[in-house]
This record gives structure tokens, C-alpha cells and sequence, in this order.
């Protein structure tokens, strides 16, 4: 029999212990955020529908996208055990420079429409944070004001080749003259991809005000403040604006982008030339033989070609074939530190995020993109501990397991032949 008493009064005082309220709104919520996907909720929440669904969305049916999620999800850990791994090292060197950890903020078009710190916050967290930052043409912060954000920390440019050359020669040109160390040539983007959502939503750049956006905006409005008692959008290679986003790549983006076009921008280039946008084995092998210093398994995070491969399948392909002479990065449906170890055990020497950067911002400015990084800090030490790594350079093929859902249908083509 257990024998029961009356609570003693100072017994209950110790359990009763009262969490000091915090008054700042932002940090509560930041604070609350657990997860990408829980800043993604609260990014959906604070954000108008039209600049949520611009991040949020991807091409025709969205196909790529959930393809490229569901394969990080479709991954088995094969954890080492009484293997302490009491201190996790998450740094590495890449293309000729050190990162504090595997991963670096990609390159985004049309950011300030987000919230209105835009590029800014991503530099200045991806400076305290030791890590690469990426600028896009598209982007809305100008390379000299990213510079001056980020002076002394890593700054990428991420080229479109334009159908005025001068322009991307002009951008290739301002982006070494400001020290930046590495341009990602961007090869999978000649037009724009069908992103519906932009097109349901009348997306245009600049927002324009209408019965819906107007309705929409009602319970947000202290996006329509910021936006509109901010600076005026810079973009980094447009000069005017005016339609929906499709519409704005297709008029400067050229169909007719060329290997004549990557030699002459190696040819300008001081820095680490890193081509983004490969989607199959014999591409990488040409692209290393013509002495590119690294390469980028992207399809635009499902943006641009839909059903296109998956970059995190492809990765042990590309790996096998390049991986010893060439630096092999990826992007794509990377929501998670887990993801992260998973690429860099299957050989990726470098991982880089998009939404999961932008659903940090959407939520809290520069305070929300500090908390992705810090989420994904989190995720990368404590799945590499618990696997029993200290290190990167520790992580193997043999940690992980893709599970495959998709498996290609065998046709007369891909039968070897007998005679």
C-alpha cells in the first residue's frame, strides 16, 4: 500500500516555478520555432498570401519540389555505437575557404519582397554565423551594400546570363571588384518555369494593390508598413520593373546561354567559378574536364523544369565520377541539419539552403533568419552525435541508406545489348 499524505506547502513552492514572461513579441515567437517548418508556419501566418506562395511554390505541379523532400525524408542513419562523439566539429573548407559549418545561404531572387531586411539580414547572419552568403542577379540588396554588410565574412554572386551581356560582364565585374570570392554560373534557367501560384495570385514585381491584395493584407499590416516606409526595391541587374515574375525572366533571361558563354565569363573571373544547375552524370564529367572548380546538383529547388531529376539521388552518381577531382555541392529540399549530414556522408562537400533561409525572414527579420541557422546548428550537431561522428570528414556512404520510392522503369533503350 502507498501511504498518501497532504502536500507540504514548501513542496508545492518547489514545483511551482514561474517562467519569466518575455515581452518581446518576435523573440517569443522565434523562440517557439523548433523546427524550419515551424518558422515556415509562422512565416505563412505574417507574410501576404502572393510574396508567400512566391517562395513557398514551385513549378506546374509542384512535382520536383515534393520529390526532392520526400527523398531526404526516405533516408535511413546507420549510427555506429560506444563511439563517443562528445565534441561535434561541424566546419569545413570550401572552395578555398573556411565555413563554420556545412552549409551556406543561397542565392534568392527578389528578396526584400519577403520582408523588407531582405539581403541584409541574410548577410549579417551569415557573417555571425561563419558561413558563405549568396547574392543573387535578382537579388534586391546591391553587391556593394552586401559588402558592406558582410566586410570581412564570405560573399557569393550567383550569375544569370542576360540578353544584354553588358549587364551580367557589369555585375561579374562589380562582384570581384568588391572581393567576392566565388560566382555560381547558373545553367537551368534559358526561360522562366510555370509557377502557377504566382500567376493564380497576380504576383507582380512591384505588388500592385487590388480587391485581393488589399483583403489579404488586412490581417498583415505590418508587411504594407514596412513596405511601404522602406527604400524603394534595388534590384541587382534590372532596371525596370513591371509584371509578374515570369514575365521579368523572360524578358532578360537568353534561351540561347551557351558553353562560349562559361568560357568567357572564366575568363573574367578571378575567383572559384561554380557552375549551378546540374542535373545528370555526363554534364559533371564535362563540366570538371573544362576546369570549373566546383558544381551545384540543383533543379532550382523545383522551380524551373518540373519531374526533373532529384539532386540528392543523383549525388552518389556525380560523387563516383567527379568527386575526387571537384568540389560537388547540393541544394533543393534541404529543411533539415539531418538532410545536411546525410548529403555530406553521401559526398557532398557543401550544402547550401533557399526556403528554409526565407521562412527564417518571413518570420523575424534578421532575428528569424539567425534562428534557421541556429535550428540547423542544432539538427547537424545532434544527428552527427548521435551517429557517432566528431567530425565531417568522419561521415561515410555507409551512414546513410537512400530508400527509394521512384525506381526507373526499364525500357528497351536501357537494356544492354547481347550482340
Amino acid at each position: 500500500m502507498v501511504k498518501r499524505q497532504l502536500p507540504k506547502p514548501l513542496e508545492l513552492m518547489e514545483l511551482m516555478q514561474f517562467k519569466k514572461p518575455d515581452l518581446d513579441g518576435r523573440r517569443r515567437r522565434l523562440n517557439n520555432a523548433l523546427t524550419i517548418d515551424d518558422l515556415r508556419v509562422i512565416a505563412k501566418r505574417r507574410t501576404p498570401a502572393a510574396a508567400f506562395d512566391y517562395t513557398d511554390g514551385a513549378a506546374d505541379g509542384e512535382v520536383s519540389l515534393a520529390r526532392a523532400r520526400q527523398a531526404f525524408e526516405d533516408v535511413e542513419f546507420h549510427p555506429d555505437i560506444l563511439r563517443p562523439a562528445e565534441r561535434v566539429d561541424m566546419s569545413t573548407q570550401v572552395l578555398g575557404g573556411p565555413s563554420a559549418m556545412p552549409f551556406g545561404i543561397a542565392p534568392t531572387g527578389f528578396t526584400r519582397l519577403m520582408q523588407t531586411e531582405g539581403e541584409t539580414a541574410g548577410a549579417g547572419a551569415a557573417a555571425a554565423a561563419g558561413i558563405p552568403f549568396t547574392l543573387s542577379t535578382l537579388g534586391t540588396t546591391t553587391i556593394e551594400d552586401v559588402k558592406a554588410t558582410n566586410p570581412n565574412g564570405r560573399n557569393w554572386f550567383q550569375l544569370y546570363v542576360m540578353r544584354q551581356r553588358e549587364i551580367s560582364y557589369g555585375l561579374v565585374e562589380r562582384a570581384a571588384a568588391a572581393g567576392f570570392d566565388t560566382l555560381m554560373f547558373t545553367v537551368d534557367t534559358p526561360i522562366a518555369g510555370a509557377r502557377l501560384r504566382d500567376t493564380r495570385n497576380g504576383f507582380s514585381i512591384p505588388p500592385q494593390l487590388s480587391i485581393k491584395t488589399i483583403a489579404n493584407a488586412i490581417p498583415r499590416p505590418w508587411w504594407w508598413i514596412d513596405f511601404l516606409t522602406t527604400p524603394k526595391l534595388e534590384f541587382a541587374s534590372l532596371s525596370t520593373t513591371g509584371g509578374t515574375v515570369g514575365e521579368l525572366l523572360n524578358s532578360a533571361m537568353d534561351p540561347t546561354i551557351s558553353y562560349e558563354d562559361l568560357d568567357v565569363i572564366r575568363s573574367m573571373w578571378p575567383g572559384k567559378l561554380v557552375v549551378k544547375g546540374v542535373q545528370n552524370v555526363p554534364d559533371a564529367v564535362r563540366l570538371i574536364d573544362l576546369g570549373v572548380d566546383g558544381i551545384i546538383l540543383s533543379n532550382h529547388g523545383g522551380r524551373q523544369l518540373d519531374r526533373a531529376p532529384v539532386p540528392f539521388h543523383l549525388l552518389p552518381q556525380v560523387v563516383r565520377e567527379v568527386g575526387k577531382d571537384a568540389t560537388v555541392m547540393i541544394d533543393t529540399g534541404i529543411m533539415n541539419g539531418a538532410d545536411i549530414v546525410a548529403s555530406v556522408a553521401l559526398g557532398a562537400k557543401f550544402t547550401l539552403i533557399g526556403r528554409a533561409y526565407l521562412y527564417g525572414l518571413m518570420a523575424g527579420g534578421r532575428q528569424g533568419v539567425d534562428r534557421t541557422i541556429a535550428i540547423l546548428r542544432s539538427e547537424i550537431a545532434r544527428t552527427m552525435a548521435l551517429l557517432g561522428v566528431s567530425s565531417l570528414e568522419e561521415l561515410e556512404p555507409r551512414h546513410v541508406t537512400q530508400l527509394r520510392r521512384l525506381m526507373p522503369v526499364q525500357t528497351d533503350a536501357s537494356v544492354p545489348s547481347v550482340r
